[in-house]
């Protein structure tokens, strides 16, 4: 896994021509809350599909 330094510029260029959408989710992808409520979601969904609460609690919307 490569190094990751949070206080390095060159750590964020990917980022600097990126949409806030884009940021967004970066960033809810890494709460462990997200991915534990998603996980269990998954896990409990016939369809593999989240539920209108999942979707109002974190604000999120799934493109197919």
């Amino acid at each position: 896994m490569p190094e990751f330094d949070w206080r390095s510029p060159d750590s964020y260029k990917s980022l600097q021509d990126a949409e806030i959408t884009g940021i967004a989710w970066e960033c809810l992808r890494r709460d462990a809350d997200y991915r534990r409520d998603y996980g269990s979601i998954i896990a409990n969904s016939p369809d593999g599909e989240v539920t209108a609460e999942f979707r109002r609690r974190w604000g999120v919307c799934f493109r197919p």
